[in-house]
């Protein structure tokens, strides 16, 4: 698996549809995609899943308005259940060689063990597989099928490999896979992703649906160096869990022994929808080839956290994308894209 800012051939999104996913708010839900598609469509092709052929005249209607080149974006008749394609859609892998090759792991989705109503999604990488004419590689461990989602890990593309012990470890809540172990998962990030090292993080941040993914907490920036969510207020919930990553980072080591670099990102102030609090994180960026998109939720840190990423990526601008209501469906803007590395 690549890193994320390595070159892409394209980036997958899908056109949202399932309203339910944000009571109230749907509405500007679409023109956030389009946004995202947008500045992603600068640098390189947008693959956009849609269920139908009204759906893509919908898509196509809101991108040219919102100012998206046509050309720009490739439509697949594929549908979702719903938007967050960076744990349901395809995870390209790539092998080097005479002839270099590229391949789509063979993962199982179940809907983040919580919900019933993925019957679509759980075929997606397999539809979007055969879409692009490429083989589904084997993603198995002690012979049974793996379930993994992209939020789940990030990588530097060197052989190291982030994850949360609450996402993948948890014997109870939420489980992926039961009876794996660490070891297990170790063995599947060697073998399928390429990372026979891996830096085991605690606990992710409030509000994650997930329940631990690290794509809100913590992320790699460049080979040798990460930002890590941090929460200065003592009494938010965020607070001891970031700490205690803080410390395992200390004494972590890259694969090849050396330390890795830790920059603190901050948080936004806390974000909540009738009383329940959603993982507003500006960790959730995306590394596309023409720009960084940050969620932005119109509070102070913005600009620290923009600044802070606009030091660390020299090589390409960075550029908020408001984020506030995208953020009541429980995902922002590396949720709902998953990138397509090039051969």
């Amino acid at each position: 698996m690549p890193a994320e800012w390595e070159r892409h051939e394209a980036t997958w999104l899908a056109w949202p549809h399932h309203a339910r996913d944000w009571p109230g708010r749907f509405g500007p839900i679409p023109w956030v995609v389009a946004e995202v598609a947008k500045k992603i469509g600068a640098g390189e092709l947008v693959r956009m899943a849609v269920r139908d052929a009204r759906e893509e005249a919908q898509a196509q209607s809101h991108l040219v308005r919102h100012g998206a080149d046509p050309a720009s974006v490739r439509f697949h008749r594929i549908a979702t259940d719903r938007l967050w394609v960076r744990d349901s859609g395809p995870l390209v892998l790539t092998r080097a060689g005479l002839r270099p090759e590229r391949a789509v792991a063979a993962l199982r989705f179940n809907a983040w063990a919580k919900y019933r109503d993925h019957r679509n999604d759980a075929r997606l990488a397999e539809r979007a597989a055969r879409a692009l004419g490429l083989p589904l590689f084997p993603a198995a461990v002690r012979g049974r099928r793996v379930v993994l989602e992209g939020g789940a890990v990030d990588v530097n593309g060197r052989g190291t490999v982030l994850a949360t012990e609450e996402c993948l470890l948890d014997p109870v809540v939420q489980v992926r896979n039961p009876g794996f172990s660490r070891r297990d998962y170790e063995a599947l990030f060697r073998d399928l992703l390429g990372a026979g090292n891996t830096v085991w993080l605690g606990r992710g941040i409030a509000g994650d649906d997930t329940h631990g993914h690290v794509d809100d907490l913590c992320r790699f920036v460049g080979p040798r160096t990460l930002v890590l969510s941090w929460e200065d207020e003592g009494s938010d919930p965020n607070h001891a869990a970031l700490a205690e990553n803080r410390e395992r980072l200390a004494s972590a080591r890259l694969e090849d022994g050396s330390r890795p670099e830790v920059v603190l990102l901050p948080m936004p102030r806390p974000v909540a929808f009738e009383g329940r609090r959603v993982p507003a994180s500006y960790a959730n960026f995306y590394v596309a080839n023409a720009a960084v998109l940050v969620p932005t939720f119109n509070d102070p840190a913005d600009r620290l956290a923009l600044g802070i990423l606009g030091e660390l990526f020299r090589d390409r601008p960075v550029v908020g994308v408001h984020a506030l209501d995208l953020v009541w469906g429980l995902g922002t803007i590396h949720c709902m894209t998953q990138q397509e590395p090039a051969g």
